[in-house]
């Protein structure tokens, strides 16, 4: 790694993580591309932080995710377990044995036509349609290789999406992808429903043993380890189907109270407007168009979301590290916080950034994507903010000498600058971080087409995201709070079956009530 990666170990847990992760890492592999194919140098984000580096059995280098998931049998379709990068052991068998060998192979899932030209186990396709080894930015890349060429990807229809591996098209590491094959990723029987299934699976040796193992061949090759970033499921036994609104109130409870006592920040992702058991329409994007019932849809705005507000402890120059980001917002015990974003931030032709963030009055700008509620009328106590896509000729206004200028924001002098005063103005006195950037959110397909209904996919948006230690959280844990206390657990011993005490139930509350406290308004340390 060079200079010190400040590696980050990603951690995906559950499905609809995984269609979280699959868009994350399409969104990191189209930026890597990007800077490979047009031989600029690296840029403002480091991809040592999420990538590393490897080798195949046939000596070539290879520049793969940083990643453990785990899912359920039925979720990986038809890629394979161990990857496709690196030579199957059938393959070095065959060499091996010079006498007949056959061998008998069954196909439990179709080929992804979507996905034939990604399949190769030496290269990657490139934007210009040739097949290269992946490069790697710091100049560790093998040549690229030229001599085949194919045609542009399919990009794959909604209605084709089944599991989230039906449009990943990054290469994973053999010991990325670990299934429990013990319960079923769908259908009615085998399902993976409670948060004390969950526990149990991780107390079993096999799984246990396999997870340490995996941990230990990232974390012992990092040379400077920042921490994991864990997407987790709330809703299911990986915190359960979503389908029971009983269950997935139980395990989001659980999953947010254990996950704060083990993490040193909580982030609920999601478009649904409660996380209580009283349903709430999903938020709105003045400029999306997205269907809130597709995962394929709604997983990729959370990804955007994700990838924007990572930023801080994936930059190049002057990075804050994941455990300074998390120290920031959650001081006082405030371990959980919210995530709002503005995708894409709009910026018409003509305008600067002063005049467009003056558009937005005094309205707190982004959409909630936490399902705790709009933000308006809520105390911000820390927020970590990141701008990002913006041309820098739009970062300052343009007055004609002489002129006054029509507001602050108008009379600053550089983008960051602008976005400081602009914070400062909608939150006085609030500790915030603020991150400019001139890098765009990469949303080229297989990314879903959300911004028109016409016209050719989108390559590239501005993203306007922030992290924040917020006082709706108070209101927030303490309904989730009630309502379960609202619960008779008599009516649903399946759940308390799989592992679950009454105590645990009545600590459950104890921690939630506790720490809602740390959210009431006017608990700061800033007044």
């Amino acid at each position: 790694m060079a200079g010190g990666a400040r590696e980050v170990l990603t951690l995906q847990l559950g499905h609809f993580a995984g269609f979280v992760g699959a868009h994350w890492w399409n969104q990191q592999d189209a930026a890597l591309g990007q800077a490979t194919d047009s031989k600029e140098p690296l840029g403002e984000l480091c991809p040592d932080v999420l990538y590393r580096t490897g080798r195949t059995l046939h000596g070539q280098e290879t520049y793969t995710p940083r990643l453990i998931l785990m899912d359920l049998k039925g979720s990986l379709s038809s890629l394979k377990e161990e990857g496709g990068l690196y030579r199957d052991k059938q393959l070095d068998a065959a060499i091996a044995w010079q006498g007949k060998l056959t061998t008998h192979k069954e196909e439990l899932y179709p080929k992804n036509p979507y996905l034939q030209d990604f399949l190769s186990a030496e290269g990657v396709l490139s934007s210009d349609g040739v097949w290269r080894v992946k490069s790697i930015p710091n100049g560790k890349g093998s040549p690229p290789l030229t001599t085949a060429t194919t045609p542009k990807p399919l990009i794959p229809t909604e209605a084709s999406i089944r599991v989230w591996s039906d449009f990943l098209r990054v290469h994973l590491h053999p010991r990325s992808i670990c299934m429990i094959q013990k319960y079923n990723h769908d259908g009615e029987a085998g399902r993976l429903e409670a948060f004390g299934q969950g526990e149990s699976v991780l107390k079993e040796p096999k799984y246990q043993e396999e997870l340490e193992d995996r941990l230990h061949f990232y974390v012992e090759e990092c040379d400077y380890l920042q921490g994991f970033q864990i997407l987790c499921d709330l809703h299911d036994g990986f915190s359960g189907e979503a389908q029971r609104n009983i269950y997935r109130l139980l395990n989001t409870a659980f999953g947010l109270v254990h996950l704060t006592a083990h993490s040193s920040l909580v982030c609920p992702l999601s478009l649904g407007g409660s996380l209580g058991l009283r349903p709430e329409q999903p938020v709105n994007f003045p400029y999306l168009h997205y269907d809130a019932t597709l995962p394929f849809h709604c997983s990729a705005i959370l990804a955007t979301a994700l990838d924007t507000v990572t930023v801080p402890y994936r930059l190049c120059s002057s990075p804050v590290s994941m455990v300074h980001l998390a120290d920031m917002l959650s001081f006082c015990g405030k371990k959980v916080v919210t995530a709002g974003a503005i995708i894409p931030f709009p910026l018409a032709p003509g305008q600067s950034l002063p005049d467009s963030l003056m558009q937005f009055g005094g309205a707190t700008p982004w959409t909630p994507l936490s399902a705790c509620g709009e933000p308006s009328g809520t105390r911000c106590f820390a927020q970590s903010v990141v701008l990002r896509g913006i041309d820098r000729a739009c970062h300052t206004s343009q007055l004609t000498p002489g002129t006054p200028p029509p507001s602050a924001l108008h009379a600053c002098t550089t983008g960051e600058e602008v976005l400081a005063q602009y914070l400062q103005q909608q939150q006085p006195g609030v500790m915030s971080s603020s991150r400019l950037l001139l890098t765009p959110c990469r949303v080229a397909p297989p990314y879903p087409h959300l911004f028109s209904s016409c016209g050719p996919p989108v390559e590239s948006i501005p993203v306007f995201g922030a992290l924040c230690s917020s006082s709706s959280l108070h209101q927030t844990l303490e309904a989730l709070a009630r309502d379960l206390t609202k619960l008779d657990l008599r009516r649903w011993a399946s759940f308390m079956d799989a592992g679950v005490e009454h105590d645990d139930i009545a600590e459950l509350l104890q921690e939630l009530q506790s720490l809602a406290q740390c959210y009431q308004d006017g608990d700061s340390l800033v007044d």
